[in-house]
C-alpha cells in the first residue's frame, strides 16, 4: 500500500463531488486529502485526491473514475515528476517568554504570521504535506489552539501538457483509446 495522487478533471456541476466520494466508499478507500477548484477552462474543476491503496487498486479507481459521466480526464502523478503542496492556518498559544521563540520557529519554515493577539498567534505555512506535518510537530508543546489543513494539490513538473488541457467533450472513443494506449482494462 502506497498513497497514490490522482488528478480528476470534472464537469463544474452539482452532484459530481458526491459521485465521486461514494465511488471511493463503494470499493472501500479511505481519501486522505481531497481538494477541487476551479480550473483556466471555465466549467471544468480538478480534483486532487490523494488515496492510500496498491497499484492495482489505484488503477481500478481510475478506471471507475472515467466510467463517471462528468469525468473528463484522470491523471495519476503517484510516478510522475510533481509538486505537491498545502497549506495550513496553526494558532499557537504564546506567552511573552514563547513569542519570539515561536517566531524564530516561524522562520525557520518559511512560515509568516496572519494574526496575532496577547495569547495566540495565527501562522500560515505551506509546502509539502510532510512539512505541513513537522511544523505542527515543533508547535506543540506551545500549545496548538486549532489546527486547518487545506488537503494537498499537485501538478506534474516541467512542460508537458498532459494535465494542462482536458478534452471538453468526452465520447466513448475517447475514453476507450486512453484505457487501450494506458494499458488500463476498462472491465472493472
Amino acid at each position: 500500500m502506497a498513497k497514490h495522487t490522482l488528478i480528476a478533471y470534472v464537469e463544474d456541476v452539482p452532484g459530481v463531488l458526491s459521485r465521486i466520494a461514494s465511488l471511493f466508499r463503494r470499493r472501500n478507500f479511505n481519501i486522505d486529502s481531497l481538494t477541487v477548484g476551479r480550473t483556466e477552462q471555465p466549467g471544468v474543476s480538478r480534483l486532487t485526491v490523494v488515496v492510500e491503496a496498491t497499484e492495482a487498486g489505484a488503477r481500478i479507481v481510475e478506471a471507475n473514475l472515467y466510467k463517471l459521466v462528468n469525468v473528463l480526464r484522470v491523471d495519476d502523478l503517484t510516478h510522475k515528476p510533481s509538486l505537491m503542496r498545502e497549506l495550513g492556518l496553526v494558532k499557537v498559544t504564546v506567552t511573552p517568554q514563547t513569542r519570539s521563540q515561536v517566531l524564530e520557529l516561524t522562520e525557520v519554515f518559511r512560515a509568516r504570521v496572519v494574526d496575532v493577539d496577547e495569547a495566540t498567534l495565527v501562522i500560515e505555512v505551506t509546502g509539502t504535506p510532510e512539512k505541513i506535518g513537522k511544523f505542527e510537530l515543533v508547535m506543540r508543546p506551545y500549545g496548538i489552539v486549532e489546527i486547518v489543513r487545506t488537503g494537498s494539490v499537485a501538478m506534474a513538473r516541467g512542460h508537458e501538457l498532459m494535465s494542462a488541457a482536458p478534452p471538453l467533450v468526452r465520447t466513448e472513443a475517447s475514453v476507450a483509446e486512453h484505457h487501450h494506449d494506458s494499458g488500463h482494462s476498462m472491465s472493472v
